[in-house]
């Protein structure tokens, strides 16, 4: 298994991502509120750049005109065509059994790494 330097913690404070390439792949790594995710930048769907679409949160609604925001900045939206995937699994929102490549995450003292190896597998 292979582990890539992703950089510096400071470099991606809470609520931001930083787009990095390690071992020929174009990985996203967030940070949701101190936590670090990373998933694949490919969206399952038709190969979009998914981690250049917005962070958002997860939009829920008991009846007509009630909106209610859960899960702030753990979703992403494709650019493309607005598939929501989450963050911390690659699930996609709508479809669980669609998902994107998730990566394990190491913060080691100062520095943030992504292993080669993944948590889930496009299926």
């Amino acid at each position: 298994m292979s582990r890539y330097l992703v950089g510096a913690v400071t470099e991606i404070p809470p609520g931001s991502k930083k787009i990095v390439e390690a071992g020929g792949r174009s990985i996203g790594v967030y940070n949701i509120n101190g936590a670090f995710y990373a998933i694949r930048n490919l969206c399952p769907h038709q190969s979009a750049a998914l981690c250049s679409g917005i962070t958002t949160s997860f939009i829920t609604s008991s009846q007509p005109g009630d909106f209610c925001f859960e899960r702030e900045g753990e979703i992403v939206r494709c650019p493309w065509h607005f598939w929501e995937f989450d963050i911390k699994t690659g699930q996609m929102m709508v479809e669980p059994k669609t998902r994107t490549k998730v990566y394990d995450v190491t913060v080691e003292k100062y520095n943030v790494s992504v292993d080669e190896e993944s948590i889930f597998v496009h299926v």
